[in-house]
């Protein structure tokens, strides 16, 4: 019976440590990917029409991506991780039954060998062996109750244990299906936007600006494709918006704490460098 309650604490324990482990990496790529959709957007807003809608549309499909991911961490906390976290209360109630039919038994075996003590010391003393003999009679069947009690205890506390594990882990598999299946729908089409995009378009409007601006004779005049810095274009989905609100309220969180940073070198240092190395 007190093994069945140790393995418990044990692996559930592990279970729950674990898969709020999982949780927090989950929301910490969705965190990644917000930042990553924020600079698509900076890109997006210094380049020509084509390319700029282009990334606009890939963002906002990213964006979308997020918010299903944050939908998948608020599931894994709400149904996974309390499931879990219930358990600590379960376990120590059960551990106080079995410490509570310990001390029954322990009491009928003290009963018992003063009962033995007395036949052998004093086995005249009919009085004090009959009141001996009750008390161990009383203890006894203290025992059988205790006992009854506590087995049946632990073989409730093993079926709901089975049960749980059985619904924690289907809904730990239906929420990451769910995810799954919306983020390759959205995938999908963020893919077909990168493949019905039409880079000749850009590249023609690039060459003619910079005939233009060599001042060749067979430019034509072209106005400025590139979007006003103070202008940047706006975003309409819901979930772009969504990931620039995340990302405004975790710029003062915590860091984070994988080293998975990139470090960014200006141009100038490597310039720097590369001189070095020819002197």
């Amino acid at each position: 019976m007190e093994n069945t309650v140790t393995n418990t604490e044990r692996y559930f324990g592990q279970f729950c440590s674990l898969l709020a482990s999982y949780t927090r990496k989950t929301a910490r790529l969705r965190d990644k990917a917000d930042q990553l959709v924020k600079q698509l957007i900076d890109f997006a807003n210094t380049e020509t029409p084509e390319l700029r809608a282009t990334i606009r549309d890939f963002a906002e499909d990213l964006a979308k991506v997020q918010d299903y991911r944050q939908a998948e961490v608020e599931r894994l906390e709400a149904k996974v991780i309390s499931s879990l976290k219930l358990y600590g209360a379960q376990i120590k109630q059960t551990r106080a039954d079995i410490k509570k039919c310990k001390r029954v038994q322990n009491n009928e075996i003290k009963q018992l060998e003063k009962l033995e003590k007395l036949r052998q010391k004093s086995p005249s003393d009919r009085q004090m062996i009959s009141q001996a003999e009750t008390s161990a009679q009383r203890a006894s069947v203290d025992t059988n109750r205790s006992t009854h009690y506590l087995a049946e205890t632990v073989d409730a506390f093993q079926e709901q244990k089975l049960k749980d594990l059985q619904r924690i882990f289907s809904d730990f598999v239906i929420i990451e299906m769910v995810f799954h299946a919306k983020a390759v729908e959205v995938y999908s089409s963020a893919f077909q936007t990168l493949e019905n995009y039409n880079l000749e378009t850009d590249l023609q409007d690039f060459r003619a600006k910079m005939r233009g601006i060599y001042g060749h004779s067979e430019a034509r005049p072209l106005t400025d494709t590139n979007p006003s810095p103070s202008v940047p274009w706006p975003l309409t989905s819901q979930s772009a918006q969504s990931t620039m609100a995340r990302e405004g309220k975790e710029a003062g969180d915590e860091e984070d704490s994988e080293t998975d940073s990139v470090e960014e070198i200006p141009l100038e240092d490597l310039r720097g460098q590369q001189q070095g190395h020819r002197g």
